[in-house]
C-alpha cells in the first residue's frame, strides 16, 4: 500500500520522482518505481482520475513530456556527439546521463554541464569512439558557455601596452579553452552544418528513425588546443598553439603576467629568440578579439 502524500512538499516530491523516472522502450511510464512501488498506486495517491483518463495515464502525460523535452533539448546541444555515436547509442547515453544528472535549473541551458566528466567516467556509452566523443562533448559544451556567458569591459590596446611583469589579468568569461585529444574542431563544425541541413529538411524529435554512427574521415590522435569565443552574438572556434593555450590558462588561473608567460613556454621547442614575436602577435589578437579584461576586485582583496 502506497502512503498518500499529506503535504504540498510531499506531493511535489512524489510528482518529481515519477516525472524524472525514465520511460520504457515504447515511451510509456514504468509500471513500477525505483523502489519497487506500483506506479498505479503512486499516481492514485495524489492524482484523481477523470472521465477519460486514469490517474496513472494522467501522470504518464507529464512523465512523457518531461523526457521528450529534455531529450530533444539535449540532442540539440550535442548534435555532433549524436552523429558520431548514432541515434540509438546517443539515446542510451542521454537517458543514463539525464537520470544521473536530471534538470536542476529553471533553464534547459544547463543540461549538459556535467556531461564531459560523466562521459569520461562512463566510457561504455561511447565504445571505440570514446576519446573522440569526449572531445565532441567538450566542444559542444564550450559552445553553450561561449554563447551566453558574461562579457566584461575589455582592456584597450593602450592599457595592454602599459602592462608589466607583475600585472594580473583576466579572460572574458565567454572565452572557453579546450585541450583536445584529436584535431576534432573542424569535424565538429562540419557535423553541426550537416545536422542543421538535416534538421531543416526533416526536423529533430524523439522518434526519429534510427541513424547509424556517421562515417568519419580517418585522422590520428594529436593534441590540439582550441578557444571557443563570442563575437557579435556568434560563436567561433580558434585553434591555438600549445604555448598560447598554456599562457591563457595561466592568466585565467590568476597568475601574474610574467609567471603566465613562463608557464606557457615550459617545454616549448620554440627558440628563445622567437618567443617575443609570438607574444606580441598573441596580445595583438587578444586585444582585437577583446578577450582580455581586468580581474574582479575580490581577487585583489584575497591575494
Amino acid at each position: 500500500m502506497t502512503a498518500q502524500p499529506t503535504s504540498l512538499s510531499e506531493i511535489q516530491r512524489a510528482m518529481a520522482d515519477a516525472v524524472l523516472q525514465p520511460l520504457t522502450a515504447d515511451d510509456s511510464m514504468q509500471a513500477t518505481g525505483a523502489r519497487g512501488e506500483r506506479m498505479e498506486q503512486v499516481a492514485a495517491s495524489f492524482i484523481a482520475p477523470n472521465m477519460r483518463l486514469t490517474a496513472f495515464e494522467r501522470l504518464e502525460i507529464y512523465n512523457r513530456q518531461y523526457w521528450f523535452r529534455v531529450l530533444d533539448s539535449f540532442a540539440e546541444d550535442f548534435a555532433a556527439l549524436r552523429t558520431i555515436l548514432g541515434s540509438h547509442a546517443f539515446h542510451r547515453l542521454s537517458v543514463a546521463y539525464l537520470t544521473t544528472h536530471p534538470s536542476r535549473s529553471f533553464t534547459l541551458r544547463n543540461l549538459g554541464a556535467h556531461l564531459v566528466a560523466w562521459l569520461i567516467a562512463n566510457p561504455q556509452f561511447a565504445g571505440r569512439r570514446h576519446a573522440l566523443a569526449v572531445d565532441a562533448a567538450r566542444m559542444e559544451w564550450a559552445f553553450v558557455e561561449a554563447f551566453d556567458n558574461a562579457e566584461h569591459p575589455p582592456l584597450t590596446s593602450d592599457q595592454i601596452a602599459k602592462l608589466d611583469a607583475s600585472s594580473r589579468l583576466a579572460l572574458q568569461p565567454h572565452v572557453q579553452l579546450l585541450a583536445l585529444a584529436y584535431p576534432a574542431d573542424n569535424l565538429v563544425l562540419e557535423l553541426h552544418r550537416r545536422d542543421e541541413r538535416q534538421a531543416g529538411e526533416a526536423g529533430l524529435n524523439h522518434d526519429n528513425a534510427e541513424l547509424p554512427p556517421a562515417r568519419l574521415p580517418q585522422f590520428r590522435r594529436r593534441s590540439t588546443w582550441v578557444a571557443a569565443h563570442r563575437v557579435d552574438n556568434s560563436v567561433y572556434y580558434l585553434r591555438l598553439r600549445r604555448e598560447e593555450y598554456l599562457t591563457l590558462a595561466a592568466i585565467r588561473q590568476g597568475h601574474a603576467l610574467a609567471d603566465a608567460l613562463e608557464a606557457g613556454f615550459i617545454g616549448s621547442p620554440l627558440p628563445v629568440s622567437r618567443r617575443p614575436s609570438y607574444v606580441r602577435q598573441w596580445f595583438a589578437r587578444w586585444a582585437e578579439l577583446e578577450w582580455i579584461c581586468a580581474p574582479p576586485l575580490e581577487s585583489f582583496i584575497t591575494s
